[in-house]
């Protein structure tokens, strides 16, 4: 559906907002049958009012760049129980994704308990107010992603964890157009299959690669296992032509068969590649919703690595992690898990024995899961005190 706007202010209850949305796109931006019941719950009778956050706003206008983390981050100590927020306000939002730039949300408390609203004390609805001159806009597009795209987006065609042999099976580059050591964005590059299956610009056969290199060994810091290999995204590539096979002339006359590699095109390049560098299909675009949500079992598990840079031995909020659970595990798309420094160890100088000592470990903030593999997931530092390392823990949420 589409809202037009001319030189005039548009108030817009809740009802209407909900009855824009065609089934399509609520089944873009799925709601699980534990996350309903959990709205539902509340809905009863709201939330006690112990579970605020501290300075929740009596009333608060939605903004473009508002996410729902950060919207229920205003209203509960705990922003990953986005369906408590929901049931707070059920009867008038049917779907939580679909909060928009401009709807007023009221606090409301009675009885020890609260409740989010969007109608005024009053009675008068959440207006909507979008900007006095002509202009279009979506609702699909308009309605609140849960994180800031950007924070996750480049990241999903990054992390690839695979078998030892994956890249080695790989598309190789072997040469660019110019002889050039380090290719960049913008230049053209030659490929060779490795695996006597030839990269072919066909119907049905990959037209975008990601290009890779250097698949790494993820170890367990607890047991040392191998979990995978973790290559290094480089950029991505689009297939101009396929490999083919040439006749070339000889000097007694006749000719002689040559092997020609593919040509493709480098369209971002996030590192210098190289010769030897390997290409692997792109995936489709994923379009994802983060929904976070507590696990549901009880978790304990380890930080891998830190996404990126090797040298980097602290993450921030913000960063990625890699973490020892996987979809064998029972992690999934938008598990919260809270982040917990573990302990140094000292040498006490103040006595004379100078006896070793285990600090305690420290609560340090939260992150969020937001891409699978088998035996290892990477999650986004979402808030985080001080820096996160290699061996720190990853739990169950309290309270969750």
């Amino acid at each position: 559906m589409t809202v037009f706007a001319t030189a005039r202010t548009l108030s817009i209850g809740a009802t209407l907002l909900a009855a824009t949305l065609t089934s399509a796109y609520a089944q873009s931006y799925p709601v699980t049958a534990t996350q309903r019941s959990t709205a539902q719950q509340v809905a009863q009778q709201g939330i006690p009012e112990s579970e605020l956050a501290a300075g929740a706003p009596e009333r608060y206008t939605v903004k473009r760049g508002d996410t729902l983390w950060g919207i229920s981050g205003l209203y509960l100590r705990k922003p990953w129980r986005w369906p408590d927020l929901w049931g707070m306000n059920l009867g008038a939002i049917a779907n939580p994704h679909l909060i928009y730039p401009g709807q007023v949300l009221y606090l409301v408390r009675s009885n020890g308990y609260a409740r989010l609203s969007t109608t005024a004390p009053g009675g008068e609805p959440g207006v909507v107010r979008l900007s006095p001159h002509t202009r279009e806009s979506s609702l699909s597009e308009l309605a609140l992603p849960t994180l800031p795209p950007h924070l996750i987006e480049p990241f999903l065609a990054e992390p690839l964890i695979v078998d030892a042999g994956t890249l080695q099976r790989a598309p190789r580059i072997i040469a660019t157009t110019d002889k050039r050591v380090l290719m960049a964005s913008g230049d053209r590059a030659y490929v060779r299959s490795s695996d006597g299956s030839p990269v072919l610009k066909q119907a049905g056969s990959p037209a975008s690669f990601r290009v890779f290199r250097d698949a790494k060994p993820l170890k367990d810091p607890i047991t040392a296992e191998v979990l995978g290999y973790e290559a290094k995204y480089l950029g991505l590539a689009k297939l101009v032509d396929g490999e083919s096979v040439v006749q070339l002339p000889q000097g007694n006359g006749g000719t002689a068969t040559q092997a020609s590699p593919a040509t493709v095109d480098l369209v971002k390049a996030k590192n210098e590649i190289y010769t030897g560098d390997r290409l692997l299909p792109a995936p489709p675009q994923e379009f994802i919703n983060y929904v976070p949500h507590a696990p549901q079992a009880d978790v304990n598990a380890t930080v891998v690595s830190i996404y990126g840079d090797s040298a980097v031995l602290y993450a921030s909020q913000n960063q990625v992690i890699a973490i020892n659970r996987g979809q064998q595990d029972g992690m999934d798309i938008g598990t919260v898990l809270e982040v917990i420094s573990t302990g140094a160890r000292i040498v006490d100088k103040t006595t004379p024995s100078r006896d070793v000592v285990q600090l305690p470990d420290e609560r340090n903030g939260y992150a969020m899961v937001f891409k699978v593999f088998d035996r290892v997931s990477y999650a986004l530092i979402t808030t985080a005190q001080r820096g996160v390392t290699v061996g720190d823990k990853l739990v169950t949420p309290t309270d969750h």
